[in-house]
């Protein structure tokens, strides 16, 4: 199977080339992708210290995960929701990039790290709930969780330094650069 021919088909799609050449789409989803990632980040880190041990120790690891992790879901919707766009804006770039081949290998490395720990090590959660020390699979599922997730981050933003995106700038008539530099004249002018 010829793979670039199935990802220049998701880039020329209709949806590919909205996200790609419409003006200001790209960036917006990208800062949504942004929000959902550390809203993702954010509950999961709070879980994962639960589990090392280093936060909410006097709280039941089953209830600090069951306050968090239906906004990790959200967060998890949002960023997958609006990576798929980007993918789409970029498939050949992203097809090729090193940097984002190894982010979705972390990706699937903390999919899997979650549902071993589902699985195997919060089966007998009833017995150490609320324990201030967890069992070691568990802090182990933390720290691993925690890794994981920083080295997605990590990769997420190397992507946009390793590899440009396939886009030219919009037609001169849609950027008012005289009105731009107008304001930050004013501004200037405002402060100084």
């Amino acid at each position: 199977m010829d793979y670039y021919s199935f990802f220049a088909a998701i880039e020329n799609s209709a949806i590919g080339a909205f996200v790609r050449e419409t003006l200001n789409v790209l960036p917006i989803v990208n800062v949504f992708h942004v929000l959902g990632i550390a809203l993702v980040f954010g509950t999961i880190f709070m879980v994962d210290m639960r589990l090392i041990g280093l936060q909410s120790v006097t709280r039941p690891v089953s209830r600090v995960a069951n306050d968090l992790l239906k906004w990790t879901w959200v967060g998890f919707a949002l960023a997958a929701v609006t990576g798929l766009l980007m993918f789409a804006a970029n498939a050949t770039t992203f097809y090729v990039n090193l940097q984002f081949q190894l982010k979705m290998v972390a990706l699937a490395f903390a999919g899997l790290n979650m549902v071993v720990f589902e699985l195997v090590t919060a089966r007998n959660m009833a017995i150490w709930d609320g324990e201030r020390r967890t069992p070691p699979s568990a802090r182990f599922a933390g720290f691993a969780s925690i890794t994981l997730w920083v080295l997605v981050i990590i990769l997420g933003r190397w992507i946009g330094y390793t590899k440009g995106f396939n886009f030219s700038a919009p037609p001169a008539g849609d950027l008012d650069l005289d009105n731009l530099f107008g304001a930050i004249s004013l501004v200037q002018t405002a402060v100084g």
